[in-house]
């Protein structure tokens, strides 16, 4: 049953009319002639997700390299050395990371992460296994990275898993890199920096342009995971928080905030207690997380005084002394060429108070909590470089309104949530403004239900959206949307859960530029269509 299929993701919006010239050519659709079970059998179809393949440039020379290749047991690193390819020279029009991974039996869901030269290029989880097994496989325009692959560079990797008696399932993967030699189509960063024992930056004094980017996610198996439903006292639920499910990805530098973002409500492929959802088509962005980014170039007079500066990334909201979030940091910088010394400084810098309501309505039986957040932040500031100065402003505002709903034994759990984060970056040269905006929203809908008959069925809606408008470049919408129904039965044997469900995803990036448009479907693990056009 099994079919090889490349799982991808964008590197960001800007790429849609390179991304509709390589691929689109006449709209295609088809659909997916399959025999259908009346239940979850032994085997399943590959993870598939309707992303688009990562666009590569048609005719150049490539390289490729492997970054690692093991097979992940326990929570043992695999440790390796990176050598740049030879024959592609060192500067490349596109370097495309590739993730093949297979795994049979039982297994959980798993995170892992690749560093390169300690900077990371790919923060990941996996799906669950089929008694006969499953392959899957992930592509990433990791281009932003090639300073990083300029060098030889020590690499580490880690999915944390556990084998034993119950979990049999041993994570074998691979991972590469190909490059395409030529010059890359959009202005990639001439540094790539890490953080100096995890809150200490230092960048040239040149730096023009600085962005921080955190592969923020909620996972470890506890509370955090689900931290969109936790509660506060008074009221009686599994988790709980002390202000609630708000929570918000904060940075500082110096101790002054310099950029707050919503974490984007990751679902891995165990989530919502009901891995059949999740067998063929995961949640979006579940096998290639993508990092929250920070305009940090108001702040660049100040950090380029030559000295370290503390920068240090939060989750508020999170208990005080709780654990459950990761939240590794890169810095891209983007250097003055015919400058050795940028000078300027931050010139305002203002948040909101904070809002975060969190209702508690008790019932009979039956409990309620609302909640109600948000915050905004504006930070401005200057850099005079060799082409005159430069103002850079970055206003970002957040929201989160969501409605819990739960019952006694918690044998109804029901959420229906959303979360919007919208910025505008403004630059300021030469007596001209120009404003980039991206509005982002996700969504979640969903519930959990156990009848008297030991039948658990979730429902569940996942969006994730983003509308993104470049003075100059266009404007380009993503639209990718889950859909997910799913039942069986709790407290049996494997084989006799009589598992049954529907899933599917569709995934639009339209713009100036054209557009991209595909959806899948599936029924009890066999993959109904695939449909493809706009």
């Amino acid at each position: 049953m099994r079919r090889r299929i490349v799982m991808s993701m964008l590197a960001g919006l800007a790429g849609v009319p390179l991304l509709v010239s390589a691929l689109l050519g006449t709209a295609a659709s088809a659909a997916v002639a399959a025999d259908v079970p009346a239940e979850f059998g032994t085997d399943w179809h590959d993870p598939v997700t309707a992303a688009p393949p990562v666009s590569v440039p048609k005719g150049a020379k490539s390289c490729q390299v492997t970054l690692a290749e093991a097979q992940f047991r326990d929570f043992t690193p695999y440790r390796g050395t990176y050598t740049p390819p030879r024959g592609c020279g060192d500067r490349w029009s596109k370097v495309v990371l590739r993730l093949d991974g297979k795994v049979k039996g039982r297994q959980y869901d798993r995170l892992g992460y690749l560093h390169v030269g300690g900077v990371e290029v790919l923060r990941t989880s996996t799906p669950e296994p089929s008694p006969d097994g499953i392959e899957w496989h992930v592509e990433k325009d990791v281009t932003r990275y090639s300073d990083t692959f300029r060098g030889t560079r020590d690499v580490e990797m880690l999915i944390g898993n556990v084998v034993d008696d119950t979990y049999t399932g041993v994570i074998d993967v691979k991972v590469t890199l190909t490059f395409y030699a030529g010059r890359p189509r959009a202005t990639v960063p001439d540094k790539v920096l890490t953080l100096d024992g995890g809150t200490t930056l230092t960048t040239p004094r040149n730096s023009e342009r600085i962005v921080a980017e955190v592969y923020a996610t909620g996972s470890g198996g506890g509370c955090e995971e689900f931290w969109y439903l936790t509660v506060a006292d008074p009221a009686s639920y599994s988790c709980k928080a002390d202000k609630g499910p708000y929570r918000e990805v904060q940075i500082e530098v110096d101790g002054r905030l310099a950029g707050i973002a919503a974490p984007f409500p990751n679902v891995w492929t165990g989530g919502w207690s009901n891995p059949f959802l999740w067998y063929v088509v995961p949640g979006p962005r579940a096998f290639d997380v993508k990092p929250i980014e920070y305009d940090l170039t108001p702040f660049a007079g100040l950090l380029d005084d030559g000295r370290p500066h503390r920068v240090e990334v939060s989750v508020a909201g999170v208990p005080e002394g709780q654990a459950g979030w990761s939240a590794p940091v890169n810095v891209l910088v983007w250097q003055d060429a015919h400058r050795a010394h940028v000078t300027g400084r931050l010139t305002a810098a203002t948040a909101s108070d904070p809002v975060n309501s969190s209702v508690y309505t008790p019932g009979s039986g039956e409990y309620r909590v609302d909640t109600d957040a948000g915050h905004r932040l504006t930070v401005s500031g200057y850099v005079d470089t060799s082409h005159g100065r430069v103002t850079t402003t970055v206003s970002r505002t957040l929201a989160n309104t969501s409605a819990h709903r739960w019952n006694d034994g918690e044998t109804t759990d029901a959420l229906d949530a959303v979360w919007t984060d919208d910025q505008n970056v403004t630059v300021r040269a030469a007596g001209v403004s120009r404003t980039t905006r991206t509005d982002r929203t996700y969504t979640m809908n969903g519930a959990i239900t156990v009848g008297t008959d030991d039948r658990l069925r979730t429902e569940l809606t996942l969006g994730d959206r983003a509308a993104v408008s470049r003075p100059g470049r266009g404007w380009s919408r993503l639209d990718d949307i889950y859909r997910g129904d799913a039942a069986y039965t709790l407290n049996v044997p494997r084989d006799q859960r009589h598992a049954v469900g529907t899933s599917g995803e569709r995934y639009r990036l339209y713009g100036s530029g054209g557009c991209y448009d595909r959806s899948l479907a599936t029924e009890q693990g066999v993959l109904t269509e695939d449909r493809r056009g706009c």
